[in-house]
């Protein structure tokens, strides 16, 4: 669902979060701050960045980012790991694209202080994606933006699992593991492990295999379904939300739970362009990225 936004009036504060491995992104983060600064909003930028820009600026864990907005500066990863670690109800995410293919990014570096200009004059628009609550046992894992993944810790085994819907069995899996994906999700590893995409206003998630020696396929739930996945073995199993957040699980006493979470994740937009950027960034692109 998308919803006008009331811009100057939300914005007195901004986190920027960028990729720490690039210098590009870090020299972009530095001019971002200043210029917001210079507008006289309350910056915030994440403190692995400290050492690496020479003004003294506010630095902040991304855990203690309660910010109006937050601007990212990198891929879908730069995204990811911002969405599992800040406070909630989040705040509103400007994603500056300085990754790979950055699906989840709205704008490049060169359009990076129109889009800014867009947000502090309230023009633009908002995605809300919906999340995933995990549990495993009785330890609460951070949402999931785009997936939750259930893994064997070592390559060489394979994960025998039960999969219930509403605590009803529905198959016996075995693989080298599964993930239950968003809709946003379903256009990352879950499309990859030969997964649907599904259109962002579907209310629904996907459960896809990684490497079924079981015979089936991805399965779509509805939203309010409560998926649970049981392992059997091997002992250990891996845990893993949107790449960024990583747990071993002790089987076969742990089964992990997913639902739709109350959390979601809010994206700036300035404009309508999800099947834009699936035709763009992910289908028929050939080496280089070409389209």
């Amino acid at each position: 669902m998308r919803l006008p936004s009331k811009g100057e009036e939300m914005f007195k504060s901004a986190g920027i979060v960028a990729r720490f491995d690039k210098r590009k992104a870090i020299n972009l983060a530095g001019k971002i701050a200043e210029y917001l600064d210079n507008k006289g909003l309350e910056v915030y930028i994440e403190e692995t960045l400290k050492n690496k820009l020479k003004k003294d600026w506010n630095f902040s864990p991304i855990e203690a980012m309660k910010t109006d907005f937050i601007i990212t500066i990198g891929g879908d990863g730069t995204v990811l790991r911002t969405c599992v670690a800040v406070p909630k109800p989040e705040p509103p995410i400007l994603a500056i694209n300085m990754g790979v293919r950055g699906f989840l990014t709205e704008v490049s570096p060169k359009d990076a202080f129109m889009a800014i200009d867009k947000c502090l004059k309230g023009d633009f628009v908002t995605e809300k994606c919906a999340k995933l609550s995990v549990t495993a046992g009785d330890k609460d894992l951070p949402d999931a933006l785009n997936e939750v993944l259930i893994t064997v810790g070592e390559p060489v085994k394979l994960m025998y699992a039960k999969i219930s819907k509403n605590d009803e069995p529905i198959l016996d899996c075995q693989a080298d593991g599964v993930m239950i994906a968003t809709p946003t999700g379903s256009t990352g590893y879950s499309l990859s492990a030969g997964g649907p995409v599904l259109d962002p206003s579907v209310e629904a998630f996907v459960l896809t295999p990684i490497c079924s020696l079981s015979v089936f396929r991805s399965v779509v739930f509805p939203a309010e379904s409560k998926i649970t996945v049981k392992v059997l073995r091997p002992k250990r199993v891996l845990a893993v939300v949107d790449g960024a957040y990583r747990t071993f699980l002790e089987a076969p006493n742990t089964g992990v739970t997913v639902t739709r979470s109350k959390n979601e994740t809010t994206f700036i937009r300035f404009r309508e362009n999800f099947y834009n950027r699936l035709r763009s960034r992910l289908l028929f692109r050939g080496v280089g990225g070409k389209v």
